[in-house]
This record gives C-alpha cells, sequence and structure tokens, in this order.
C-alpha cells in the first residue's frame, strides 16, 4: 500500500500577545503526517533561548584586546560594568527573562554594585577567567590558580559555586577540561563541534600541521578525535556573538563596531528561523557584552529579537545551566568512545 501524500491543509495560528499591530503574529503550521496510522500530528517545538552575558569590561582590555596602556578602551570598559550592565537587567526584568552572566574576577571586584543588582535579580553566574586571560597562553598553574579564585569570588557574591564557564577567547587549553572537572563545573560553553545543538565535551583531538620544509607525506594525515567526557557543551558560535561585529578595537587590523545593528539582527534572525524550521528541539544561545548591547542602538535590536522569538510557539527562555541539565535528561553521557551527538542531531 502506497503512503498517502502529505495533507494539503494548513492552519493559521495566532501566537503570542496582540496588543497592538506590532505585535500580531501569524504563523503558518504545517501538519506532519504518520504513515504508521494514516493520521496527522503536530510535533510540538522546543527551542530554549539562551542569552548568554560575558562582562569582559575592563578585565577584556587587560587580558585580550590590547588596550591595557589607553585610558580610552579602560574607560570604555568601565562603560560595560557601570552603565551597561544596569540597561540589560532593565531589558530583562521588562521581558521577565532569565539571562547566564558569565564574570570575569576582575569585574566582580570591580564592579560589586552592579553584580550585586545581577545576584538580586536572580540570574545565574558562571565563570570566564579573571582578566580574560586566554587559556592556550597560560601555564597550568596559572590556569589552575585563576580558575580556582575565580570560583571563590563567584561563591562569595552569589552563595553558591558557579556550574557553566566560558573560556576566554573560546580557547580551550590541554587541561581546561580536567579543572572543569576537578571543580565541579557541569556545562562549557566554548567548543564549537555544534551549534544549536548541545553535546558533550571531546577532548585530546589531534591534528598535523604543514610544515613545507618537510616531504608532503609528512602532514597528509587525518585529524584524529580523542575522548567524549562528561561535560555538556552549549555550543560556542561566533555568528551568535555581538563583538566581532560591533565593537572597535584599535588594535585589531579587522575591527569591526560600525556594522549596523539591523545587519546583525538580520542574520540571528536567520538563524532563528532556520533552527525554527528543522529542528524540534535545540538551544539558540547568544553571546553578548554590555560593553555592545549595553549601547542605545543594539538594545533596541535585543528589544527586537525577543519580541520576534517571543511570537513563535513552542520557545522558552531559560538559564544556561537549565539548558544544560535539560539536555543530560535527553541524552545520558555515552562514555568516552561515544557520540558527543544526541541521535538525529
Amino acid at each position: 500500500m502506497d503512503p498517502p501524500t502529505e495533507p494539503s491543509n494548513l492552519q493559521l495560528k495566532r501566537v503570542g500577545p496582540a496588543d497592538n499591530l506590532n505585535q500580531l503574529c501569524i504563523r503558518i503550521e504545517r501538519p506532519t503526517w504518520d504513515v504508521r496510522d494514516n493520521k496527522e500530528m503536530y510535533m510540538p517545538k522546543d527551542i530554549k533561548c539562551v542569552f548568554g552575558v560575558d562582562i569582559d569590561a575592563v578585565g577584556g582590555w587587560l587580558g585580550s584586546y590590547g588596550g591595557e596602556d589607553s585610558p580610552s578602551d579602560i574607560q570604555r570598559g568601565m562603560f560595560a560594568g557601570e552603565v551597561g550592565v544596569p540597561r540589560l537587567l532593565n531589558v530583562f526584568k521588562k521581558y521577565d527573562l532569565p539571562a547566564t552572566w558569565f564574570i570575569p574576577g576582575h569585574s566582580i571586584e570591580t564592579f560589586p554594585d552592579s553584580v550585586k543588582k545581577i545576584v538580586d535579580a536572580g540570574h545565574e553566574i558562571g565563570a570566564h577567567g579573571y582578566s580574560h586571560e586566554n587559556p592556550i597562553a597560560m601555564t597550568p598553574k596559572q590556569e589552575e590558580d585563576v580558575l580556582y579564585h575565580c570560583i571563590e569570588l563567584i561563591e562569595k557574591v552569589s552563595g553558591k559555586a558557579p556550574r557553566g564557564y566560558v573560556p576566554p577567547w573560546w580557547e580551550m587549553s590541554n587541561i581546561t577540561a580536567s579543572l572543569l572537572k576537578k571543580y565541579g563545573f557541569t556545562y562549557d560553553h566554548g567548543q564549537g563541534f555544534h551549534d544549536f545543538m548541545p553535546f558533550y565535551a571531546r577532548v585530546g583531538d589531534t591534528w598535523t600541521k604543514i610544515d613545507f620544509s618537510q616531504e608532503a607525506s609528512s602532514w597528509m594525515k587525518p585529524l584524529e578525535r580523542g575522548e567524549v567526557i562528561d561535560l555538556v557543551e552549549i555550543g560556542a558560535n561566533w555568528y551568535m556573538d555581538d563583538l566581532p561585529p560591533m565593537m572597535f578595537i584599535k588594535k585589531a587590523p579587522n575591527s569591526g563596531g560600525w556594522v549596523n545593528p539591523r545587519d546583525v539582527e538580520s542574520w540571528w534572525k536567520d538563524q532563528f528561523d532556520w533552527v525554527y524550521r528543522e529542528q524540534d528541539y535545540g538551544v539558540y544561545a547568544f553571546t553578548i557584552h554590555p560593553d555592545i548591547c549595553g549601547r542605545p542602538q543594539v538594545l533596541l535590536m535585543v528589544e527586537r529579537m525577543i519580541e520576534y522569538i517571543n511570537g513563535h510557539a513552542g520557545i522558552s527562555w531559560v538559564t544556561m545551566e537549565e539548558a544544560a541539565d535539560d539536555f543530560r535528561k535527553r541524552y545520558a553521557y555515552p562514555g568516552p568512545k561515544g557520540s558527543p551527538f544526541m541521535p538525529g542531531s
């Protein structure tokens, strides 16, 4: 018996609030046809949406952006901690959204009032280095000393140890993962093996660099995969990061900073639209900074993105820890030789 053809009926559904014309959202929903029992069934969407906020601020200029000798750049970092953070908190309060704030130790100690407001608002706090130091530039002892000190700072201000970590520059050293396991972290937001599907971290990949002084056969070798570890990854995604296109860095030869936020909004929407069309489940994670999203033109864009996403059924706003815990329930750790990816992703 031939399976039935796809049903042609479409349903129009109004989703989201409709207090004014700008908030009226009409979505076409196509039913899925179950050929096993010749019935229509509607597959519910479950797209977890997350704001990860990195308060690089002064520490970013000290550790990464080459502004350690520039009073102007240091002042821009002060803007992030003293002006940008409260503005973003107001946006999250307006829309009743949780967020995960990855706060370098330098920012915790430099902006205690802003950090207290984050804690009082009930948001999650994760670790993000002390002065945004690149993990692969530090010795193993330096990296552990920084991580340990930052855990202590976060515990002091929030009353609990962090469970999530963002490696500065999204770079993990050979020991980063083992340190995270040692100190009780359950998830990381730093590896880029996937974009909108969580996965388990894999460490120990090896590859051969090209050396033109040697025979070609010396480098014609494939990458060898390492081992999967019991650490959930919420994928790092430069295309969901506000900083590269919208922050001017004097010492970066290809610095951004002059990109229209509406252009960034367009590619963020395109990514959301693809995820919503192609995936029934996923984690759509923003990486934003008060250095950038604390500016008026970008704040307005963030508000438009929130309203756009809220116009879709089957989305929810969660902390990154909640997204990671939810993934564990869907896909248990598969062991060191298992697939880091959930079947079907």
